[in-house]
């Protein structure tokens, strides 16, 4: 009888398809709530989440994708409050994942992602010690899963990204690298292990393909200074659409900016999607307005002002007022810039190296020469000729404070070199480097870091080493870390070439 009784009570089980208690998959409803999650739909994600959750309780890919719209969520709107909250939901996510399948390729790949997801969000939150351990933590586990799982592309995006990275730490964060043990790479390698994913995507469905993409890009950019093909990368794959994914219009529009295609980076930020279906991405107002003042439009400050409306971080809020009081003195207004750059004094923090540039501009009192203001914002812009022609009338006599005179030569060579007008550029560097090397200022040290990229450019490769390390000598108090880790790229390359 009580056979009978357990047969029956089994018979209704076997009607469903048996399977791992707790799994990962990206269904149907997986993806879509990714695809919202990562276009800021995030009503839309949780819906589609919340579906999930009823229909697929076991299916674990869910904490993924929510950890995706914490990271972005906090990201964007820098909370303080939030991301203490959150930080507590990212540890149940850890405990549920670990609950999975381990014969799965994604069991250890979705712990690893939401550390490095993580590791980037302490960053940014100043928990510098946090983000290295979160690191170390999602390498460990990068390594075991592909050791079990060496075709597993997910695997390797995260892979290529972290390989390509480690070697161009700038020295002020060595103390962090002891903290990554074994993590070790190269740029080749990790730009190596980043193609063979895209070239899986080619050919494949790739959940990940979008981002990988985006992050390609950024890698040539940042650490290969392949400016032309980073914005080939990501122009020509067509797969970002800055006009129905708020993301794929910053990312598009940042590399834009930094790759000399100032006039469509307005466009396409003109162009962005609107609207209560997406989260609000006030930097998109940022760098719209600042895309206008590098071309000299005279409206660029009504899209810092609405920047700062929307706003409710801390980062980006003194160069923002630093950009207003640029417009004004653009527009021939020195009275206007003097009430706007005051607000640097007590308005955001300085703990980012452009809203540091802005505090340290107001506590100067001093008016920026206009001549050399419009030549900075041309050539930030991709205008060369025209801040040259603008600066051909100026001479290092007309200018009344060291700085500015500094400044003239620095500007100079970096008008030439983007003219690529290379012999006249590097004269320019070397007189900014000798009249420059012990002021506090960074122009000696751009100065030698772009003669660095000049001989690499040429194949004289003792030069360009030379000068990156005379780059990594000078410690300004502007921007050392950007042009020290640009640097440490250039050496990077340089070994890499040597030894292949």
């Amino acid at each position: 009888m009580f056979r009978l009784l357990a047969l029956l009570l089994f018979l209704p089980m076997l009607a469903f398809p048996l399977r791992a208690a707790k799994y990962f998959e990206f269904t149907p409803n997986a993806r879509e709530a990714y695809s919202q999650a990562i276009s800021l739909r995030f009503g839309e994600s949780y819906a589609s989440l919340a579906r999930m959750k009823l229909e697929d309780p076991n299916n674990l890919i869910v904490h993924h994708i929510e950890n995706y719209i914490d990271f972005f969520t906090l990201c964007i709107t820098e909370d303080e409050e939030a991301y203490r909250r959150l930080k507590k939901k990212r540890d149940m996510r850890l405990e549920q994942v670990r609950s999975g399948d381990p014969s799965s390729p994604y069991y250890l790949f979705v712990q690893a992602d939401i550390r490095l997801q993580w590791a980037l969000l302490r960053l940014r939150f100043e928990d510098y010690v946090g983000a290295f351990n979160e690191v170390s933590k999602a390498y460990k586990l990068l390594q075991e899963n592909e050791a079990l799982f060496p075709d597993f592309m997910p695997n390797k995006k995260d892979l290529g990204i972290l390989h390509a990275m480690v070697g161009t730490i700038p020295d002020s964060y060595k103390w962090g690298v002891k903290l990554l043990g074994g993590l070790d790479g190269t740029i080749a390698q990790g730009r190596k292990e980043v193609e063979q994913v895209l070239d899986y995507a080619s050919k494949h469905d790739f959940i990940f393909e979008e981002e990988t993409v985006a992050l390609y890009a950024y890698l040539l950019l940042h650490l290969d200074n392949q400016e032309q093909e980073a914005w080939k990368a990501i122009s020509s794959s067509g797969l970002l659409k800055p006009s129905q994914n708020p993301l794929h219009c910053f990312v598009m529009a940042n590399i834009a900016m930094r790759t000399q295609q100032n006039d469509k980076a307005i466009q396409i930020l003109q162009n962005r999607p609107r609207g209560g279906a997406y989260m609000q991405l006030p930097y998109l107002d940022y760098m719209l307005g600042l895309a206008k003042l590098r071309r000299l439009d005279a409206d660029a400050a009504p899209y810092f002002q609405a920047f700062l409306r929307q706003y409710k971080g801390h980062n980006f809020v003194k160069e923002a007022y630093q950009k207003i009081a640029w417009q004004e003195l653009a527009n021939g207004d020195a009275e206007g810039y003097s009430t706007a750059i005051k607000a640097c004094l007590d308005k955001g923090r300085d703990k980012a190296g452009g809203d540091k540039n802005a505090l340290e501009e107001a506590r100067s009192g001093l008016i920026p020469d206009v001549s050399l203001l419009k030549a900075r914002l041309l050539f930030d812009g991709g205008y060369y000729e025209q801040g040259y022609r603008l600066l051909l009338s100026r001479s290092e006599a007309s200018f009344g404070h060291p700085r500015e005179q500094l400044e003239y030569y620095y500007r100079m060579g970096r008008l030439l070199h983007g003219l690529e007008r290379y012999n006249e550029a590097l004269r320019y560097y070397q007189l900014t480097i000798e009249k420059g090397g012990s002021q506090p200022w960074f122009f000696a040290c751009n100065a030698a870091l772009q003669m660095g990229l000049i001989y690499e450019k040429k194949g004289n490769t003792a030069r360009a080493r030379e000068a990156y390390e005379r780059c990594l000598s000078f410690k300004p108090e502007e921007y050392r870390t950007g042009l020290h880790q640009k640097a440490k790229s250039g050496l990077a390359r340089l070994n890499e070439k040597k030894r292949s």
